[in-house]
Parts: structure tokens; sequence; C-alpha cells
């Protein structure tokens, strides 16, 4: 396979079967996956994949980097020159036309030595480890940079491109000669000389009188001033065009004996890394997020692959990733299978008992999974998602025509829309903005329609009335041919949440039972106060 076909992320040859899944930059951000990752030049969804062996391939390739660290080092030390490249032709392609040919020439020199440097920083990371990576990515990378750095031409390349940049580097002025009309005006200029030193500032008092001075071409008889200063905008052009001209007729011949060899490799070699940068950069991020965690004392696993028509979602001692680098306090996991007893859940449990953190973790593992890393668990077995979909607290401006139910109910509907049987929907306080009744009825409308439908869902919400309703889904949802929902509940122990979840149905009214003790708000805590108070007064 040739450099120009190469990819960290997908097997060589592989075309897309499948279109994209449906993961939107909000469900990134709501997930809070852009923060964990910190992508400056590209964009998370861009990665994801429902494709078996895409993840196979790329879990190869974080399974290398957890047993050599060094690589990420290496690619992470390669994306600021890529960075250069681009910003390289950036600035080649805004080059005035009067320039273009000598900026275009010194771009391409610049951008080879860019080039050049890259192949070194890959070659030196590389070839201490070309025996001993086992995925396919790396494997390939380091035979093909090895292949290059060895071969005949690019040591020529080098031993070319090093005398020239050499004689570049060394023109630090040129000696310029210009005819003037009868007023004096400039009518002709041309090059006399390339100089390797720079003109200096002088006096003619001082060229007259200093004898060092006498001898010295490279000092003038009056002060330097800055290029074009003063002038206007035209005349700034022309000065530029006809210096620049003059620079193009001494480059010419060198000009003309590179051009096919600058631009070769500026376009077959150079066009090659920048393709890749975005997946370089990815791939170093993503490896930061699993050494942070691993860091932490976190356990991450490779997860069993299964085809997406199984929709099968188990986690054992899953956590949420985001929690765990934010907090220090030990991180409570959680098992969650979906399967035919239940491929829909409704979790219920105290204020800030854990629903929205499991919420967000199993999200945050099956997008994990579907980018090819390791995910935050003991063990795993996934079918990608063909989508997921998130329906969190927002503040959403919509509010000011819909009405907050109006615009949750709107955001229902967007995802109905889109949803099929093998899609991932997370909802998180969904229906909050209304009262209990009305919440649940619409709930377990939603629920049932999405058990027809047969995607997998997780619903964290405080409406404890809606778990009585699962018998009532269930039925209708099994006249369908639809699949089953159960109930999930976060755990409180003696006014204390313990951010377990198990499958139970709720009790609300214990919930604030021990709440209210919690706060000494239970009846007997608050008359034994009124007690106490009234024997202070008497």
């Amino acid at each position: 396979m040739e450099l120009s076909e190469f990819s960290l992320l997908y097997p060589p040859g592989y075309e897309e079967k499948t279109p994209a899944p449906d993961i939107t930059e909000e469900t990134v951000e709501q997930l809070e996956l852009d923060l964990l990752f910190d992508l400056k030049n590209c964009s998370l969804s861009d990665f994801f994949t429902v494709s078996p062996e895409v993840i196979r391939y790329r879990q190869d390739v974080f399974a290398d980097i957890a047993e050599f660290p060094e690589i990420a080092e290496t690619l992470s030390r390669v994306v600021p020159v890529l960075l250069d490249i681009g910003e390289l032709r950036r600035l080649a392609a805004g080059t005035a036309v009067g320039t273009a040919e000598t900026q275009s020439y010194l771009f391409s020199i610049t951008e080879i030595e860019l080039y050049t440097s890259c192949i070194s920083i890959l070659h030196d990371g590389f070839a201490p480890l070309a025996d001993k990576v086992k995925s396919e990515a790396f494997k390939t990378l380091a035979t093909r940079i090895n292949e290059l750095t060895e071969s005949e031409y690019y040591r020529d390349l080098n031993e070319k491109l090093t005398a020239l940049t050499q004689r570049v580097r060394d023109i630090k002025s040129i000696t310029v000669g210009v005819n003037l009309d009868s007023q004096l005006r400039p009518v002709y200029a041309g090059v006399l000389s390339i100089n390797s030193r720079p003109f200096k500032s002088g006096e003619v008092i001082d060229k007259i009188l200093r004898l060092d001075f006498r001898r010295d071409d490279m000092t003038c008889i009056a002060p330097l001033t800055p290029f074009m200063k003063g002038q206007s905008e035209n005349q700034q052009y022309a000065a530029a065009h006809a210096f620049y001209s003059a620079i193009n007729d001494v480059f010419k011949s060198s000009i003309h004996s590179w051009r096919r060899v600058i631009q070769m490799y500026v376009l077959d070699n150079t066009d090659f890394l920048l393709r890749i940068m975005p997946e370089i950069e990815f791939v170093v991020k993503a490896s930061r997020v699993i050494a942070a965690l691993k860091k932490r004392g976190m356990t991450l696993c490779r997860p069993e692959i299964r085809p997406a028509g199984e929709r099968i979602l188990q986690f054992y001692n899953l956590y949420n990733p985001v929690v765990a680098l934010r907090i220090n306090d030990e991180i409570v996991k959680n098992d969650l299978v979906f399967d035919d007893d239940a491929m829909i859940y409704i979790l219920t449990g105290p204020n800030r008992g854990g629903k929205s953190v499991i919420t967000c973790a199993l999200g945050q593992a099956v997008a994990f999974a579907m980018l090819g890393m390791p995910v935050p668990a003991d063990s795993a077995v996934i079918s990608p998602a063909d989508g997921i979909y998130t329906h969190f607290p927002t503040g959403s401006e919509d509010t000011i025509d819909k009405g907050r139910l109006g615009e949750e109910c709107a955001r229902l509907k967007e995802i109905f829309d889109r949803v099929t049987p093998y899609s991932l929907v997370l909802l998180d306080e969904t229906l909050s903005s209304t009262g209990a009744y009305e919440a649940a009825y619409i709930a377990a409308e939603v629920l049932t329609g999405f058990a027809v439908l047969g995607c997998r869902c997780l619903f964290s919400t405080h409406l404890h009335e809606l778990a009585s309703k699962v018998d009532e889904i269930n039925k209708n949802s099994a006249r369908e041919g639809g699949v089953k929902v159960d109930n999930l509940v976060a755990g409180i122990n003696d006014g204390q949440r313990n951010f377990k979840i198990r499958r139970a149905m709720p009790d609300g009214r214990s919930y604030a039972r021990d709440i209210a003790s919690q706060y000494g708000l239970s009846y007997d805590q608050i008359t034994e106060k009124i007690k106490h108070k009234r024997g202070n007064l008497s």
C-alpha cells in the first residue's frame, strides 16, 4: 500500500458501505465529549463509525499506543509541523500575482523542508518499534517510512534540498542598478549581484573620511530605510513587482530545473500528511484521555463488537469518564445490560442521585466504542448504534415562542423523525417543565413509541408515576411486536445517595422520607423542634 492511500483509522481499501452514524455536534457537546477531547483542528463527529471492521482496526491502534506510549508522543510532534505546512499553503495562496513565481518557489522549498522534518520525526519514532507494533496501521506506517527514508531518491532529494536551501539562506542582500530619466525618476532596474552579506547604514561623510569604509562595498552612503516606506499602495505594488521580476530572472534556471521535483513531492507526499493530520490529532487526543483515566486508576476495556442488528449493550462496572477526571472522590460503577428482558429503561431516583451521570456514561461508553477506543468499564459487549440521540435540559431560546413544554415536544419529534431500531436514545429529565400527571402521560406515550420501534433507550426522570405504567407500556409494545421496558432505581440509604442503580420499582415516598430526614424536615423532627422551642419560651 502506498502512503498516499494510508489511514490511521480505516483499513486498506475500506469503503464505507453504510451511512455514517447520526451523532451531531450537539450530542457530542451534551455528552461533554468536546471538553474531554478538546480537538482544535477537526470535529469528533467525523470519526464515529458503525463498522466492526473499522472499530477493530482502531482498537489495534490504541492497543499499540497503550503498550508503547512513545507512539503518541511521536505523533504529537508531527501535528505542529503539519499545521505550519497548512499555514504556508494559505500564505502562498494569498501571494500577489507579481511575486508568485519566486514566492511559490521559496514556499515550496520550505514546504519540502517541513515535509522531510515530518518524515524524520516519524522515522525516529517508529524505527525502534517496527518489529514490536502489532496493529496493521502502525506496521504499515513504520515499513513505508523506513522504505522511503532509505530510498536513493529520498537521499538525493535531501542532498539537493540541503544545497539549494543553503544557497537561498546565504542570500542576505542584492545590488540593484537603476536607470533614471531626466527628472530623476526610475525607468529601468536590474540586479547587479546577489550578496551573502547585508548592507549597512552609513553617511556620505563617513564614506569619504573613514578609511575602513572606503573599501567596504556593503556600507551605504545614506541611512537604510524600510523598503517601500511612504509609498502608496499602487507604488508599493509596482516596486514589489519590479523587484520580484528581477529576482525571478536570477532564479529562473533553478526554478525550472526544480519545479517538477518540487511539485511532485509537494502534491504526492505532503498531501498525504495533511490528509491524515485530523486522524493524527484525534489519535493523540484520544490517547491522552486514555492515559489520564489510567493515571486516575480507572479501568478501561476493549469491548467485544457485535453486529448492529443484534442491538446488544452490556456494560459491567461502567462509569462516567468525565466525572472520573473532574473529581477526586471514589467513583461508583454500575452494570447496565440491554437484552430481551429490557431494551428500554426508566431510571428514577432522588435528585442528585446520579441519574444524569449514568445516562451520560452510557452515551460516552457507546461513543468511545464507535471511535474504536477502549471503553470506561471492566468489560463490555456492544452493537454499534446508527445514531445517538440526546434530549437533555437546555436553555434554548425557542421557549419564547413555543413555551418550555412545546420546545421539549418539538425536540422529541425531531428524534422520532430520525431514530431507527438500531439507535440509542438518551433522555434526561425530559418533560420536567410540566406537571407530574401530564408529564407521565406524555412520557408513557413516547416510551411506547420507542418500544414499538425497538430502539435502545435510557430515560432518567423524577417522574416516579411513570414506573407504574411499565406494564401497560409493555402490553402495548408486545401487541405491536416491540421490545420490553423495565425500571431502574438510583439508590439511597439512610438519606445518603450511593449512586448505585438496580432493577426495581421506585418508591418515591421513601426517597422523600430519606431526603426530609437528611435535612431535618420529617414530621417527627419538626415536632421535636417545635417542642424544644416552646420549652425555651416557657
